[in-house]
Parts: structure tokens; sequence; C-alpha cells
């Protein structure tokens, strides 16, 4: 068979070499990298292609593409959700992504995303915070204790300060698991028998569960002045976490509305409550935090441009690190015209 041109190889980053840019970087770096890109893409947000993620659901899951440009380069990302995975040995999530060039429409990177989605979920969550959070915060409650929950912690370390963590899950090994996973991290990590008890002295308040149904997991009782809610569990249609009343007392941020108003906590709401984006708190177009006793809600779905941000953040990676395959992906005849004349040589070539 004929060799194939440079033209025709696109960069892999595989799960393996994921893991080894992140110990390569350094986890909490990479975090911290990783929320300055989101943030520096989220100030230019107007030159963004948007829509809300294209979904597939089904009584158990959802598989959603979720695309997004800035004009000069194009990105999606493939990704599903199905809760009932777990209890087969299975992710609840996997995704993987592309980013290509608009000029020429011919792919920069593919990637894994399992992991990089909650790199960059987590780093999201930090840098909405940072912006929206009680000043001088130090300890934040991680109700749901799965994959995303030791991401979200090192995040919020990283990126707000965070010095304790308050773990429940409602089942106890996921719990273990996640203290395990923490320890020896310069965070107090404290393991709790009930959501009440990981809220106690926690301004930070961060939901991360996966059922698809909709559940309460913090009460409108649960929930005091001056906290700041960070709603990131799987979204979709029929899904939520947090009782209706707490959004009404919240000053309530978001990524997309036409997205969020489908799949995050807004869903119980009318389709014209008010809600800021949070891109016009980043851009100085519109307040966070208003006072010390507000209650802040970054309800988070997760965006295709934070996507976009995270596999350029690897792409600028590549050269540097080294950390990726090369894949014959890309036909590339003598002649751009002639894309049979490619079989025929390689027949030929086979035959020689």
């Amino acid at each position: 068979m004929l060799k194939p041109s440079e033209t025709a190889y696109v960069p892999f980053v595989s799960v393996e070499n994921m893991m080894r840019l992140v110990l390569h970087v350094g986890v909490e770096t990479m975090l911290a990298e990783l929320a300055a890109e989101i943030e520096r893409d989220f100030a230019r947000w107007p030159l963004f292609d948007k829509t809300p993620r294209v979904a597939s659901h089904s009584d158990i899951g959802v598989i959603e593409l979720m695309p997004t440009s800035d004009g000069e380069t194009y990105g999606f990302k493939y990704v599903n959700g199905h809760p009932s995975n777990t209890r087969q040995g299975l992710q609840t999530v996997t995704a993987f992504g592309l980013l290509a060039d608009v000029a020429t429409g011919y792919p920069l990177m593919l990637s894994e995303m399992t992991i990089l989605t909650a790199l960059r979920t987590a780093a999201t969550s930090a840098m909405a915070a940072k912006w929206l959070a009680p000043q001088g915060a130090t300890t934040m409650a991680m109700i749901g204790n799965g994959a995303q929950a030791e991401f979200q912690a090192l995040g919020f370390k990283a990126i707000c300060g965070i010095s304790e963590v308050r773990l429940y899950d409602i089942d106890p090994a996921a719990t273990a698991k996640c203290a395990r996973n923490l320890a020896g991290r310069g965070l107090k990590v404290v393991a709790c028998r009930s959501a009440e008890e990981a809220i106690m002295g926690a301004q930070i308040v961060t939901t991360c569960t996966a059922d698809k149904q909709y559940a309460t997991i913090l009460t409108d009782n649960m929930v005091g002045s001056g906290i700041h809610i960070n709603a990131v569990g799987g979204d979709c249609p029929g899904k939520t976490e947090l009782h209706r009343d707490i959004l009404l007392r919240a000053g309530i941020f978001v990524e997309y509305p036409p997205q969020t108003r489908i799949e995050g906590e807004i869903q119980q709401l009318s389709p014209d409550h008010p809600v800021t984006e949070l891109w016009q708190v980043i851009a100085g177009q519109a307040q966070g935090r208003t006072d010390a006793r507000q209650i802040t809600l970054f309800d988070s779905v997760g965006f295709a441009i934070e996507d976009f941000s995270a596999l350029r953040y690897v792409h600028s990676r590549l050269k540097e690190s080294g950390l990726f395959q090369r894949l014959d992906m890309i036909a590339d005849p003598d002649d751009p015209r002639d894309l049979f004349g490619m079989i025929l040589r390689a027949e030929a070539a086979k035959a020689a």
C-alpha cells in the first residue's frame, strides 16, 4: 500500500496521552490554565456561533453533539449521559471531540474528552465561582461524590482557594473513594452522613448528581444567605437537583439561556424568569454578586464554547509535549479531483 502523505495525518490525543498530559502539566495547574482559557473565550462570547446542543434522548440517557466556531476554528464534542451505566461497570459519561480549520475544513486534532470534560467542567465551575462566590470562601460542600467530584474539589482549591471540602453521597462507597483520592492534596476532607451535615459551615455548595429525575438534593431551608450554589449535576430535560423555592431566592447565572432553560434548574421556572449570562459578568456588562447576603446560583449545564476552549488548550500543548499519535484520517490524492485514482494506485502497489 502507498504511504500516506503528511497532509493525511491528524493528531490524536488518546486517553493514555491525556492522562500523561495531565501529569506532565500537573492537575491543579492544568485546571487553572483551562479556567483562564475558558474565561478568555467567555470574554469574546459574541464572536461564537451558538446553538443548544443537538440531543437524542432515550428513557435511560442522552447522546449529544455540541458544536461551535469563532470564525477561525471549529470544534465539536460528542458526549453521552447514561446514569445506569455504572451498574454495568461502564462510565456515565464518555466523550470525544474534534477541532478543525474553518478556512479549509481540515481537522486539526481529534481527542478523547471523557477526562477532558471532567477537567473543563471543574475549571468552568471554579471560574464562575471566582466571580460569584462570597469573598474569602474557604469551605465547599460536595454533594454527589462520583466521577466529577475530585476534579471539582481540586479546581476550587486551585482557582478559588478552598481549603476544606465536605463530602456527601447517598452511596458511602463513593464518599470513601473521593476522600481516599483527595488525601494528601492539601485539602481538609470531611466525610459526612447527610447533605445537611455537609453544608454546615460551607460558603459554596456544589451539587453533582447524575440520576435522570426531578430530585431535591437541596431543600429551601438548607440554603442560608450568602451561599454560592454550583449546580453542576448531569443536566437534561426532566432532571433537577434544587427545590424551586431556592431558585426564586437566588441571583441566577447561566451559560447560554436557550439551552439552560431546556436542561438546567431553571426549567422549573417560567420561560421569562430573569437570569444573567455569565459572559456578561466577565465582560463587565453585568454585575455578579451584589452583596454578601445574596444567594448566587451558577446553573451550569455545560456549553460548547467550554469544550472549544479545552480542545484549543490541548492543541496548544501538542508540539511542546509530543503527547499524541498521528492518525491517517484524510484522503490526499495527487489530484484533488481524482479520489478513485487513489484506490487504483493502492491496487497497483498491492499487486506489485
